[in-house]
Parts: C-alpha cells; sequence; structure tokens
C-alpha cells in the first residue's frame, strides 16, 4: 500500500530549516554555560549593594555618597565581600550596633562598627534576620508587578504592535515629565529616558531627583518615581498603559534593576556584553551583575532590551550581520538561564545598512525577518537609521520612513521612532511630532501587511537570511572549538580578540575589576537564594 509523507511545516516566512536552528541554539548554550559558571562563582559590589537596597537601605551622607556604598566598603575591609555582605551586616544589627541599616552604615562609615562573620547560633539568627528583610523587598517587587497588571486591565493596553518607543532626556527631570506625556499623546506607547552621559561608569547610583545631566537624566530612584507617577496620570487621561524604560546597565546594573522593580518601571536595557565592548567594563564585573539584574528583571516582570543595534555603528552592517544574530542568540540563553521568558527578551537590532549600497533595503528586510522567525514569540526591538544619517533632514525622513515599512513588514514588537535630526542635534518637540506622523502614516497605511507577505523560497531575501544564519553558526562554532584549548570560557576569548564590534576587550582588564570577588565556600546572599526560588 502506497505511504504518503507529511510535507515539513514551513517555520516562518523564510521556512528556516529546524535542524539549522537547533544547532545555532545548541552551540550558543556551548558557548554560554562556561560564562554562566563564573557567574555563579563570583560576587561583585553592585550585586551586595543590590541586596541592601532590597532590604530597605537607602540615602545618602552628606558628601552625596550612598549608605549602600559606604556600609559594602567597610563589610569589605574588615572581612572581604567573598562571603557576602547580610551576614556580617545582620550580625551587627543583632549585636545592636545600630537600630537599623541606616544607622550602621552610617556608624560604620565613622569607624565605630568592626563587622565580623558569625558562627554558630549568631550566624543561624542573623541569616534568619537579613532573609526576611531582604525577602520583604521581593514581596515589593511582586506587589509592583501585580499592580502593573492590574492597571493594564482596568485602563488598558497599547492597542496593537508594534509598541511605539520614543526617547526623552532633557537632563532635567521635571523637563523630561511634559515632554514624555505630550509624546504619550502624540502615540507614543513606550517612553525611554535616556541616561546621562557617563553614567554607567558610576560605581554608585545617585541620590534624589536630579536637574542637571548631558545628553540624558540620570537614572535615580526618585526620577523612577516622578516620571511612573506622571506616566500613570497620562495613561488613565488617554485610557492605555504607557510603559516606562531606562537602562540597567554599567557599573551599577544590579542596583538600578533592583530600583526599577521597586518602582514599576516596565523596560530596561540590559545587554549581556554592551558594557564591556562600548563602556570598556571589565568582562566579569559585567557577566555577574547582567545576571543578578536579569533574575530582577524576571521577578519583577520587565521586557528588557538587548543592545545589538550597537555592534553596527562601529563594525559593518552587511558584513557583521552574523554578529548581531551570535549576540542574540546568547543574550536568549543568558536571559532564559536567569529565569526571563519568551515575552520579555527584546532583542536588539537595526536598520543600518549604507542605503547606497545596492538592495540596501531587501538585504535590511532579510536581517529583520531572520531576527522575527528566529525569535517567533519576543518582542523584538527594531533600532532606527543613526550610522548613516547626513545632517539632510529631508533623506533622513525618507530613511526612518523605510525603516518604519520594514516593521510593518516583519512584524517588529517594539520600534524605536527615527529622527531626521538624528546624530546632528539633540530633537526639538517638533523633530518629535514629525517623527511619529512617519510611524502613524506608515502603519496605518501598511496595516498588517506582515501577514501578505512572504519572499520567495529561493529569492535574494531567503538566500541572506540563510547566510547569515549559516556564518552565525560558523563563528559560534569557531568560538566553542578555540575556547576548548584554551581558557576554558571561549566568550571572554572571542571578545578580548575583538569578535564583536570591532572592540578587543580582555578579561582581565577593564573598569570595575576591583569590585568582583570570588565566592567562598560559605558565600550567601538572600536574595540570589529567593530570586533563584531555593
Amino acid at each position: 500500500m502506497a505511504t504518503t509523507t507529511r510535507a515539513r511545516r514551513p517555520r516562518g516566512k523564510l521556512d528556516l530549516d529546524p535542524a539549522t536552528v537547533r544547532r545555532a541554539r545548541s552551540l550558543a548554550r556551548k558557548v554560554g554555560r562556561p560564562i554562566v559558571r563564573i557567574a555563579q562563582q563570583h560576587t561583585t559590589v553592585s550585586v551586595e549593594r543590590a541586596t541592601l537596597r532590597l532590604a530597605g537601605l537607602a540615602g545618602a551622607d552628606a558628601e552625596g555618597t550612598p549608605w549602600v556604598n559606604r556600609l559594602v566598603d567597610v563589610v569589605r575591609a574588615d572581612v572581604g565581600l567573598e562571603h557576602g555582605v547580610a551576614l556580617p551586616v545582620w550580625d551587627a544589627l543583632r549585636r545592636a550596633e545600630g537600630g537599623d541599616l541606616r544607622e550602621v552604615a552610617a556608624k560604620a562609615s565613622a569607624g565605630s562598627v568592626r563587622f565580623r562573620l558569625p558562627e554558630g547560633q549568631d550566624a543561624k539568627r542573623a541569616r534568619t534576620a537579613a532573609g526576611r528583610a531582604v525577602g520583604s523587598g521581593i514581596k515589593r517587587i511582586d506587589a509592583r508587578r501585580t499592580e502593573r497588571e492590574r492597571l493594564i486591565r482596568r485602563i488598558g493596553d497599547a492597542p496593537s504592535k508594534p509598541w511605539i518607543y520614543l526617547i526623552v532626556a532633557t537632563g532635567d527631570i521635571y523637563e523630561d515629565i511634559p515632554q514624555a506625556q505630550a509624546a504619550a499623546r502624540e502615540g507614543a506607547d513606550i517612553i525611554a529616558v535616556i541616561r546621562s552621559t557617563g553614567q554607567s561608569l558610576l560605581d554608585f547610583v545617585p541620590e534624589g531627583a536630579t536637574r542637571e545631566g548631558f545628553a540624558g537624566t540620570y537614572a535615580t530612584q526618585e526620577n523612577f518615581r516622578l516620571m511612573r507617577a506622571a506616566l500613570d496620570e497620562t495613561s488613565k487621561e488617554l485610557g492605555r498603559y504607557v510603559r516606562l524604560t531606562n537602562y540597567a546597565s554599567g557599573l551599577c546594573m544590579p542596583e538600578i534593576a533592583t530600583l526599577a522593580g521597586l518602582e514599576r518601571l516596565d523596560m530596561m536595557l540590559n545587554d549581556s556584553m554592551y558594557g564591556i565592548l562600548f563602556r570598556d567594563i571589565n568582562p566579569i564585573r559585567t557577566f555577574v551583575d547582567q545576571r543578578f539584574s536579569r533574575q530582577v528583571h524576571a521577578r519583577a516582570g520587565i521586557i528588557i532590551n538587548t543592545g545589538e543595534d550597537n555592534y553596527l555603528t562601529t563594525a559593518d552592517a552587511v558584513d557583521a550581520a552574523h554578529t548581531v544574530t551570535t549576540s542574540q542568540l546568547l543574550n536568549e540563553y543568558f536571559a532564559k538561564e536567569a529565569g526571563l521568558e519568551d515575552w520579555q527578551l527584546g532583542l536588539g537590532h537595526a536598520f543600518e545598512i549604507d542605503p547606497d549600497i545596492p538592495d540596501s533595503f531587501r538585504l535590511e528586510l532579510a536581517h529583520a525577518m531572520l531576527a522575527r522567525d528566529l525569535f517567533p514569540d519576543a518582542p523584538l526591538k527594531w533600532m532606527p537609521p543613526t550610522r548613516h544619517m547626513t545632517g539632510d533632514v529631508f533623506r533622513g525622513y525618507l530613511l526612518d520612513g523605510f525603516f518604519n515599512l520594514v516593521g510593518a513588514l516583519t512584524g517588529q514588537g517594539i520600534l524605536l521612532v527615527g529622527m531626521m535630526t538624528e546624530a546632528v542635534v539633540t530633537p526639538w518637540l517638533s523633530d518629535r511630532d514629525l517623527a511619529l506622523q512617519n510611524v502613524r502614516y506608515v502603519m496605518n497605511a501598511a496595516g498588517n501587511l506582515h501577514e501578505d507577505f512572504r519572499p520567495e523560497p529561493d529569492g535574494f531575501i531567503a538566500d541572506r537570511a540563510r547566510q547569515v544564519l549559516g556564518e552565525t553558526i560558523d563563528l559560534l562554532d569557531k568560538i566553542a572549538d578555540e575556547g576548548s584549548a584554551g581558557s576554558g570560557a571561549p566568550l571572554l576569548e572571542a571578545i578580548a580578540d575583538g569578535t564583536f564590534g570591532l572592540m578587543k576587550r580582555p578579561a582581565d582588564k577593564g573598569k570595575g575589576l576591583e569590585g568582583v570577588a570570588e565566592k567562598a565556600r560559605d558565600y550567601w546572599n538572600p536574595a540570589t537564594e529567593i530570586l533563584q526560588g531555593e
């Protein structure tokens, strides 16, 4: 009797070979696992400071140095960082060295508290007290997540995707607020308050509302609170929940992630390699901090945005396209290992091919479709042209229109609004208004065009996508093979060799290395324990 064979079900619009996709993810796991082991074996000053923030320690001394910095520095000087700060600090509290964390921090910074590693019953009591205090902070993050979900049900959500993402940043939080509210009224679904230049290299989080910043506004808990409250008012006015984004990156990544969870931010820029490549932050420091920050984001229901678009500002967008896909796969692995779900993965990619190259639009379309097919359940973050904006605002406006059209054709989840004055001046409100008009026109005119568009199976777009995926697998294979004969952490070696973004960043150099400590056998952190579900 004749038998029939069932045709293989197409995967996405490009019909990528499932075995090839599985191999790409398998290689990403192989390359990523040693990094996770390194992260599990180390702690940093920022992880320990974030733990104290979860327990309620806030504020700063008269010089503006946060109490968490003061306290961690003294504990480290007395007993080291490798055991964690929780047991020494809560042991001091139980010995009546201070009535609360703030008093202990103040007395410690004045030199009137000595910390020790408690043993026996003293250690047990300190452990119980620390777990209770830090657990209360995580419960506050849980409550803010529930509050977000309740507000979306009551107010309503953005009507459809892509969500329109617009940057606001004057340097003054009190100027940012009316601009953000105006942008929401003009159609923005997500407001990103871009951070002041250089904050990623500060090893402390500034305190309070800030009114001075260069090319951005400082990320502080009070600034988070003020903007979230203002956007809540506007959300009720508009009948749709307006999301708020900031940056959990740099030397204080875990702390800023914690503050974002406590103040109900909705998205955070949080890339596994951005700080290493573009801010010369030590690779070990970055990977340890990003794992903890992503555990916080997972708990808080925050969507992360990754930074692959930045690679294309230093490397050619055609030749280096596979490094973007490689980073996306690694970011996906690191994110899921930390507990994030598909709906929280705003993986980045960008419209950065030189428009003078023949078929540049088709190439952009191929790269965007590859990202969409590889990560079908992720709200991909699609970034507008910046590198080839020349100051010709008419040409720039047209390029942004092409960018928006690719977004419509490929069903992107998060569309960052392109500005015709990008890389020329800080946009005026009128620039933002015109940019939003561009988005609205293309999205309204194109509608659900992505439902109708499917490239030819053996055409230019599909061939280009398969080529980039093949080059991605070759790169991951090369990294894994070279690492097997080296340190055992092949990704660190690849980063040191300049594989991503043409930046060479050795694992034993970079800013913040002095803030890393290898964990002792008796290391304990109640935040890590709770976030990992132990």
